[in-house]
């Protein structure tokens, strides 16, 4: 789910967090972003610097520069929540005290910026105009790099694939690969948009419009739990009044389905050979789902594109534990403890890869592990050379006949002698809900075990230790009595006092059986004819530990932040008629069902 964006309250900590390469100590350095600090002045500031577009349109931005006369490498920041938050941040002080000057910019149509606001469409060709217009000022020396999180780290991409000639470095943190996993995930339409386009963003299209209605973010705030909770349950979608007249391209996303070739626009996928710029990719295991797997995806990608000589490649990969946007400096991520490892200097890490590649500084980054990815519950992290690391692939098989919310089923290391099936049933006018909406991060998710449209299946406790590091395989063999249905998989890490951990992003472990083949056009289902449903971007990194059990639970919607499916063949963007399905899934037999756990070793 997408939080509301609050760039000034973080606190700031520096830990040293430790790693092992081949048996060598790492420093990994990381903590938030957005901390003011207090009484310091490190230059001189230009509020609202006009920057003309290519189209006449005029952005503002704030800009910092050292003191001293010069030309400097210049850092740029586009944000659409308002730069005065970001402006006197303890990062860009930082940076102007490293002898940089940075450009803080409202990208169009926000706050201080001219034009019309469309989210996402437009940052390609305002970022590279952007990155060319502030390497052509006198205070720059023509290398640009660019940092930020979420909108901010998205923007970065649109504009890099444009090939800006002076875009020298990038450090997206928590943003995304492709729109199949950014407006959808598995083919199920990311709700959470609702949300965010509510409480970040309408405000201040309805104040610059002179339109009725919520004008600031605190007046949304307020509103949210009475109108905004209404609103996530209103069908047909389509026909939201919320947004109308105000952000129509939120309606414009709901009218292309997740593997339309309209979103062109915002894929990456061949497109990473346009890129130059040493990019360092930044996520966490409980970040948003389009987090971990644009930040493994764009690095791997990268690589690929470079040759596929990694330490040639001028690309870098960390996936901490983290959740999106939230305080890095505290190791308690939802209610999991993550350990003092955990808490890492994010200013450090972004500031360190512009010192490597803007100022061709000898400081070591370099040398350092290309992936660094955190274990939870080993609390530690790993490193080496390519992801995904080399793992054995161990299956495990459902077997044994599960009951809806009362009876566990089995998941084995051998397959099953005999076949078994396992049934609920879903009502789409009644999804199983998120027991956890809105709280965020490691939390446990034992209720699952005693909803009735969930079946369950687990091991015994297991005796070793594992260490699961990389994508998860998993293909479930189901029959539905309906034309269609979601079906998620959470994968749960259960301790012998029952918590029952998260250890993934909510949105990686669901498909829409209509997108099943990931084709443009929906493939309905025929009543009782049985399906294999492949999950494609399951992925953690995770230690189940000795005692602990493996648990799954499949279940055909996870609401409300993720829409769910009608059951009845139509979509939710335009029908409001819904129906019961009844879901049927298959073990053993010649089409077993099962989960591939990819399990690494353990560091010497």
């Amino acid at each position: 789910m997408r939080r509301p964006y609050r760039p000034n309250q973080m606190s700031l900590r520096i830990v040293r967090a430790w790693g092992v390469v081949s048996g060598v100590a790492l420093t990994l350095l990381v903590v938030w972003v957005f901390a003011p600090v207090a009484g310091q002045s490190p230059g001189v500031l230009t509020r609202d610097t006009a920057v003309p577009m290519r189209d006449g349109v005029v952005l503002r931005a704030d800009v910092w520069r050292p003191a001293a006369d010069g030309r400097f490498p210049t850092l740029v920041y586009r944000t659409p929540y308002g730069k005065t938050g970001t402006t006197d941040s303890a990062i860009v002080t930082k940076a102007v005290a490293r002898g940089y000057a940075v450009v803080v910019q409202d990208v169009r149509g926000r706050y201080a910026s001219d034009g019309r606001f469309v989210a996402y469409q437009q940052e390609g060709a305002d970022g590279y105009d952007t990155v060319e217009w502030a390497a052509a000022q006198p205070w720059s020396n023509g290398k640009v790099g660019t940092f930020g999180l979420s909108y901010p780290g998205a923007v970065q991409w649109l504009a890099a694939v444009q090939s800006p000639p002076h875009l020298v470095a990038m450090v997206p943190a928590m943003t995304f690969a492709s729109p199949t996993h950014f407006w959808y995930a598995g083919g199920v339409w990311d709700g959470s948009w609702l949300y965010w386009t509510w409480r970040n963003i309408a405000p201040d299209l309805r104040r610059r419009a002179g339109l009725a209605g919520e004008t600031t973010v605190r007046e949304a705030a307020a509103s949210w739990p009475t109108a905004g909770v209404a609103a996530q349950t209103f069908l047909p979608r389509l026909d939201l009044p919320a947004f109308k007249g105000v952000a129509d391209w939120y309606y414009e996303w709901m009218r292309h389905g997740p593997y339309d070739p309209w979103w062109e626009w915002a894929e990456l996928a061949g497109k990473y050979g346009r890129v130059s710029a040493a990019v360092l990719n930044i996520s966490g295991w409980h970040d948003e789902m389009y987090g971990p797997i644009g930040a493994v995806t764009n690095f791997t990608e990268l690589v690929r594109s470079r040759g596929g000589d990694v330490r040639r490649a001028r690309t870098q990969v960390v996936v901490g534990p983290w959740t999106h946007g939230s305080d890095w400096a505290d190791p308690r991520v939802g209610a999991r403890d993550m350990g003092a490892a955990s808490v890492v200097d994010y200013d450090e890490l972004v500031l360190r890869w512009m010192d490597r590649w803007m100022k061709d500084a000898a400081n070591g980054v370099d040398g350092e592990p290309p992936v660094r990815t955190f274990v939870m519950g080993a609390n530690e992290w790993r490193t080496g050379a390519a992801w995904p690391p080399e793992a054995e692939r161990r299956p495990l098989y459902l077997s044994g006949r599960a009951i809806a919310g009362r009876v566990a089923g089995a998941l084995a290391w051998e397959p099953p002698a005999a076949a078994s099936v396992s049934t609920f049933v879903s009502d789409g006018a009644r999804p199983v809900r998120d027991p956890h909406d809105g709280d965020f991060g490691g939390l446990d998710f034992r209720a699952l075990s005693t909803v009735d449209g969930a079946v369950t299946f687990e091991t015994p406790p297991l005796t070793e230790d594992l260490d699961v590091v990389g994508p998860i395989e998993a293909s479930i063999h189901v029959s539905v009595e309906a034309k269609d249905t979601d079906l998620w998989l959470k994968v749960l890490d259960v301790a012998p006092d029952g918590t029952a951990w998260n250890v993934m992003s909510a949105g990686l472990d669901v498909v829409r059986a209509s997108y099943r083949n990931r084709r443009a056009a929906r493939e309905l289902l025929q009543p009782g004819e049985i399906y294999r449903i492949d999950f494609p971007t399951l992925m953690t990194g995770n230690r189940f530990a000795k005692g602990h059990r493996v648990r799954i639970a499949l279940m055909a919607s996870f609401a409300p932040n993720m829409s769910w499916n009608l059951h009845t063949g139509g979509l939710e963007f335009d029908s409001k008629a819904t129906a019961r399905a009844r879901v049927t899934v298959h073990g053993g037999g010649a089409g077993p069902s099962r989960l591939v756990l990819p399990v690494v070793r353990r560091p010497n």
